[in-house]
């Protein structure tokens, strides 16, 4: 089964904050947690690709690269979007196409916006999904906690379906590169 790991914003102003915005929460946390499955990642030769969101520090500077002590490989594959939808207006769906993706491992930020978007897109367009269920954050809302915006969506996106494909949760420690989605099938 071909698959990749995709990284959605985790760009450092985004993980950090700034004037407007407070730190990501368990951001550390958040920054081992993607570099441990990057590590994995390479142990399996899945590809990495890499989202950045326009809108954060204006698309320019240090506050929108990816976070500094994220450690991209080289050969990792970079879309700018400018849209919370990772898919839209990007040539990500084609890329996965192209090279026969049918698992994508899923991180990054924020929750309830640009991961919550990614899985219920990448299930409409035929790719099963892992969400890295610690290896995704946001920050407060005005309604929720982070820690509580997080947990609703483990619980919400474990499972969901669009007919054929789905995306379940696993944790970091997991082996996430051996896809168990088949299970569900059965």
């Amino acid at each position: 089964m071909k698959q990749i790991l995709l990284i959605i914003d985790a760009q450092q102003d985004l993980i950090e904050g700034n004037e407007e915005e407070s730190a990501v929460f368990k951001k550390d946390e958040l920054i081992r947690n993607i570099n441990l499955v990057m590590d994995k990642a390479r142990e399996f030769n899945v590809p990495i690709v890499i989202v950045r969101d326009l809108d954060v520090a204006e698309g320019k500077g240090r506050g929108f690269q990816v976070h500094e002590k994220i450690l991209v490989p080289n050969d990792a594959t970079f879309f700018d979007k400018s849209a919370t939808n990772s898919f839209h207006g990007t040539g990500l769906l084609n890329h996965l196409k192209s090279h026969a993706i049918e698992h994508v491992v899923l991180m990054g930020c924020q929750t309830q916006h640009c991961i919550d978007s990614a899985v219920r897109t990448a299930t409409i367009n035929g790719l099963d999904v892992t969400l890295v269920g610690d290896g995704h954050s946001t920050n407060d809302s005005e309604v929720l906690s982070a820690e509580q915006i997080i947990k609703h969506h483990n619980e919400t996106l474990h499972g969901h379906y669009n007919v054929e494909n789905f995306s379940i949760v696993r944790n970091t420690e997991e082996d996430l590169f051996t896809p168990t989605h088949h299970l569900y099938r059965e």
